[in-house]
């Protein structure tokens, strides 16, 4: 997009002018110094005399250019294992369209509880950011699901939908790089928990994984320790000490796995605000991976949970990942 802007030189001669002289009050010696000569600062740009300057004659354009947008596009898969169709959002970066052969990194983009598909583009400028990279970037439908096959609900297989059909539909419909080395997972509060479990689960699936405010010890909640939260917690995992709440406890699932599974983890991107009421379970999943020397950023900085921090963090995040991905070309 072009806008153009229509600007006098007599007003940017004014201005430029000003500045010299306040430049020059500030380094010349106390003395008085002699008064300046006919025309003064504007002789710099012109021989004319400033009282004979016309507007009409220096009158001039500034174009700005502004990024092209990136591309959303809706969509829906008929889901066998949630008995429904699901919907979700895709960010198609710039120049997709245009070219018909060229392959590009998907990122999966996770929602928080209480959230939905459209909430990162309707709450953070996560397209502008988008537009300075080359990402697919696929938002889905979590709901209250936190990103797990439900004990309770047999159509909410939320984790086995996103694992084993809604990464085969997106590879299929659009032009992904169809493998491991590009395809990042990432999300907030509940959907950073859900990244950081599938990171966990299927190594084999993803090169880079971001947990921002991640909800970490979700699968300790109850309704009796965690109010409403807890109780989305108990609809999902069942009851204390059940085999759902162990087989998704991202801390038993890191501490249950053998060096080598470490070793071969993705790169493990975590953030949370030092404001925020899951700070102390990021530090201590920090303190994890520093013991174990698992690759990881760890990043905490004053904030809250709220869509200020995770706005932030997604610009932080697209740029870590472009950095990732060029780092693994090396």
């Amino acid at each position: 997009m072009r806008k153009e802007y229509k600007c006098s030189a007599i007003l940017w001669i004014g201005l430029f002018a000003a500045s010299i002289s306040g430049a020059l009050a500030q380094t010349t010696a106390p003395t008085p110094a002699p008064p300046p000569p006919v025309g003064g600062a504007t002789s710099i740009f012109s021989t004319y005399d400033g009282t004979s300057l016309k507007k009409s004659d220096f009158t001039f354009s500034i174009v700005i250019t502004e990024p092209e947008a990136v591309k959303s596009v809706d969509g829906t898969l008929d889901s066998k294992l949630m008995a429904r169709e699901m919907p979700y959002r895709v960010l198609l970066p710039k120049g997709y369209e245009a070219a018909k052969s060229e392959q590009y990194p998907v990122i999966y983009l996770l929602h928080g509880l209480y959230g939905k598909f459209t909430n990162w583009t309707e709450k953070t400028k996560v397209a502008e950011y988008a537009a300075n990279y080359g990402f697919i970037i696929v938002m889905p439908e979590g709901a209250n699901g936190w990103y797990t096959n439900s004990v309770s609900a047999p159509n909410d297989k939320y984790e086995s939908y996103i694992i084993k059909e809604l990464i085969p539909e997106i590879d299929k419909k659009f032009r992904t790089k169809a493998d491991r080395t590009d395809r990042i997972i990432a999300g907030l509060s509940m959907g950073g928990y859900g990244a950081l479990k599938f990171g966990l689960k299927y190594p084999e699936l993803f090169t880079l994984v971001g947990s921002f405010s991640g909800a970490l010890k979700t699968s300790t909640f109850t309704a009796e320790d965690a109010g409403d939260i807890g109780k989305t917690a108990d609809v999902v995992f069942g009851a204390v000490g059940s085999e759902t709440r162990r087989a998704n406890d991202v801390f038993e699932i890191f501490l249950g796995a053998g060096d080598a599974r470490r070793k071969a983890l993705p790169f493990i991107y975590l953030s949370c605000g030092t404001e925020d009421f899951l700070f102390d379970s990021n530090r201590e999943f920090d303190g994890l991976l520093r013991i174990t020397k698992v690759a990881h950023e760890y990043r905490e900085l004053p904030g809250v949970h709220d869509w200020v921090f995770w706005d932030d963090q997604i610009r932080e995040f697209l740029a870590v990942a472009e950095q990732h991905l060029a780092g693994q070309k090396k």
